[in-house]
C-alpha cells in the first residue's frame, strides 16, 4: 500500500467514525468533506486529533484548515 493509499484509507476510516451515516463511497476526493458531511467545528477538531494520532503526526492549528478534502489531506500529509 502506498503512502497515498494509506492516508486515504485512514482519512476515510476517521470520517466514518465521526459521520457513520455518511456515504463515503460517494464522496469525491476533491470535495470539501466538512461541508458535504455537515461537520461542525467540534467534529472537524476531532477529525484532526484522530488523524494526528492515527498517523503519528503533528498538525499545527494554522494548517488544520487546509485539510478539508481527501486530496488536500493526502497532499499535506505525504
Amino acid at each position: 500500500m502506498s503512502d497515498e493509499q494509506a492516508i486515504r484509507k485512514t482519512v476515510l476510516e476517521i470520517l466514518g467514525g465521526i459521520a457513520p451515516e455518511a456515504d463515503l463511497a460517494a464522496l469525491a476526493p476533491e470535495a470539501n468533506f466538512r461541508r458535504e458531511l455537515d461537520l461542525d467545528s467540534v467534529d472537524f477538531q476531532n477529525f484532526v486529533i484522530r488523524l494526528c494520532k492515527a498517523l503519528a503526526v503533528q498538525i499545527p492549528d494554522r494548517d488544520a484548515a487546509k485539510l478539508t478534502s481527501i486530496e488536500q489531506c493526502i497532499r499535506y500529509l505525504k
